[in-house]
């Protein structure tokens, strides 16, 4: 993308612009999920906000409930997270 130089006016190609995506995996939610219990001790943990944990979650179609009680992956759903059968729930 060409924006044009605040300072001197001139267009300067630049490659990217916005924040990155922060891709964490669903196993790492589910993971620090259930070693805190605690959605607000995961989000800090894992440097996100609630919102992208529940995202994560809803994409998914788990519940914090079940993630934290230990229903969310069966050992199957695991092997599809290793695939790439399972995503963030993001669209490229």
């Amino acid at each position: 993308m060409i924006v044009q130089c605040p300072y001197c006016g001139k267009p300067v190609a630049v490659n990217g612009l916005g924040r990155r995506r922060l891709n964490i995996p669903l196993k790492n939610v589910c993971e620090s999920l259930k070693a805190h219990r605690s959605v607000v001790a995961a989000a800090s943990e894992l440097n996100c906000s609630q919102a992208y944990i529940f995202g994560v979650l809803k994409a998914n179609g788990l519940k914090l409930k079940d993630v934290i009680n230990g229903r969310g992956l069966a050992t199957e759903d695991t092997r599809l997270l290793h695939k790439g059968a399972v995503t963030d729930g993001r669209q490229e």
